[in-house]
């Protein structure tokens, strides 16, 4: 990074601003006051709560977009907020917007090839978020499954002990109404996103690393490669706090403080008389010898429970005091997204989940099965994530749906990609059909909403797994019984 963020009053531009990692970093910028624009293809919920806290939003991507800062109306607004601007040739003051951009976005876009030719500062959101870290006492939460989870609940019990946290999640969260919070305290809770490499530029107070799998084989092209990553980024925290549950974490990391969901693993922090429930998940936790107490925390499955143990090892860590930590807990209703009831409708559950990766698949299918009372059914409707993570793990995926009754497949969301492996959402169903008799491909949204009319019935859980846009269904879907059954 050649130059610096910088945070004295020189206005931000993000070049696709809607994103969930780009908007809370922009969100909080504008709650901080400083200049924020930015461009994206549509209006979301997300690009509304920006422009509610002054961010200026673009609804296309082009050249002109640039310029918002250096006309004379938004200058006399934002100059005596900004120590650095530029003079230009007709010696009027132009302020000159620092670019944000995302791995998404590249050479093909034409707001961000003229912020080249202009020779605009450019940074990738990770530098940003990077920035950030340094002002505040950071607390990183990385890991190729359960950040946003932990990092949210981490946030949440940080707001229930009063530190008043600033919060840049990957998800959102009600009780800070979306995916980042701006708060007075000394601290800093963010996911950091190992996807593409940028983890290595991330240096926290006290780091947290959930797992260790590949998962973007679109970046990587090994295990090794992440591990890699996951070493630099360690070594760049003060304190590492790790689940020694995983395998990669406790052959490759040397944490400083451990956690695990089996009380003979010798963690610092561990559970035994763990019950799962409907209802979610109770347990008594281990403070290294000594029994902290019990806890319950309304979120499925052991993988939550490995969640919410990270959160305790690191809210003991900085000194909050445990019937602060079991209040939180108890009331930590989790991230949308992850294993999110959307509602219930002729005794029909209608539930959203981020899975994407075969492991998330499994564990949240095993969570859902908790759900589901004997002779019901649990009915996983899976968009695949990628022409290349499908490739890579076609094994996996094809072994990932035994807890399920009835599955349907997608074809494939590119999120971008093309596909040069000539991998199909029909060849994922022909090899989950292998070891699954009740499989179906319906390549396109509209005929899965016409599938599942006809399909589901009183009792199901249908679960709708997949990074991708899967879920914009469930609202019709839903309308579609509330219609039936009036």
């Amino acid at each position: 990074m050649d130059r610096l963020v910088n945070f004295s009053g020189q206005p931000f531009h993000f070049i696709g601003i809607g994103g969930i990692g780009m908007s809370a970093l922009a969100y909080v910028l504008a709650e901080c006051h400083l200049p924020v624009s930015g461009s994206d293809l549509r209006v979301t919920n997300i690009t509304r709560r920006l422009e509610s806290v002054g961010a200026h939003i673009f609804l296309e991507q082009e050249p002109n977009n640039l310029n918002f800062f250096q006309s004379a109306e938004i200058m006399q607004d934002l100059a005596p907020k900004c120590s650095t601007v530029n003079l230009a040739s007709d010696n009027q003051t132009r302020l000159i917007p620092q670019i944000i951009c995302s791995t998404a976005i590249n050479s093909s876009n034409s707001e961000y090839r003229a912020a080249v030719a202009l020779g605009y500062p450019i940074f990738h959101r990770s530098d940003l978020l990077a920035a950030l870290m340094y002002n505040y006492k950071s607390i990183a939460v990385a890991g190729t499954h359960g950040k946003t989870t932990t990092s949210s609940l981490i946030g949440y019990l940080l707001l229930e002990a009063e530190l008043d946290p600033t919060i840049v999640v990957g998800g959102e969260v009600d009780a800070w109404q979306g995916n980042a919070r701006v708060g007075q305290g000394a601290y800093l809770v963010a996911e950091a996103d190992e996807s593409d490499g940028s983890l290595v530029k991330l240096a926290a107070t006290i780091g947290v690393i959930t797992n260790i799998e590949l998962d973007h084989p679109d970046h990587y092209h090994s295990l090794d490669q992440v591990i890699d990553t996951f070493q630099t980024f360690a070594k760049q925290c003060q304190t590492i706090v790790a689940c020694i549950d995983c395998q990669q974490v406790t052959k490759e990391i040397q944490p400083d403080i451990t956690y695990s969901v089996n009380l003979a693993s010798g963690a610092d922090y561990s559970v035994d008389q763990v019950e799962y429930k409907p209802d979610g998940t109770t347990a008594r936790v281990w403070e290294r010898e000594q029994i902290l107490g019990n806890i319950h925390v309304p979120l499925l499955g052991e993988h939550n429970l490995s969640n919410a143990l990270a959160a305790i090892a690191v809210a003991r860590k900085i000194g909050v005091d445990w019937q602060t930590i079991t209040q939180g807990m108890n009331k930590f209703s989790g991230a949308k997204r992850r294993f999110e009831l959307k509602g219930q409708v002729n005794s029909i559950r209608f539930v959203d989940d981020y899975a994407h990766h075969p492991s998330e698949i499994k564990a949240t299918l095993r969570a859902a099965r908790l759900q589901v009372q004997a002779g019901d059914r649990v009915v996983a409707i899976f968009q695949p994530h990628r022409y290349s993570r499908v490739q890579t793990f076609l094994k996996e995926f094809a072994q990932a749906f035994t807890e399920a009754d009835l599955v349907i497949v997608t074809d494939i969301y590119s999120a971008g990609e093309t596909n040069v492996v000539g991998m199909t959402g029909e060849k994922l169903t022909q090899a989950i059909a292998q070891h699954h008799p009740q499989v179906i491909y319906q390549p396109t949204l509209e005929g899965v909403s016409k599938f599942l009319r006809e399909t589901l019935r009183p009792g199901d859980l249908a679960l709708f797994l997949g990074a991708g846009n899967l879920n914009s269904i469930i609202p019709s879907l839903m309308e579609s019984y509330h219609l039936i059954s009036h």
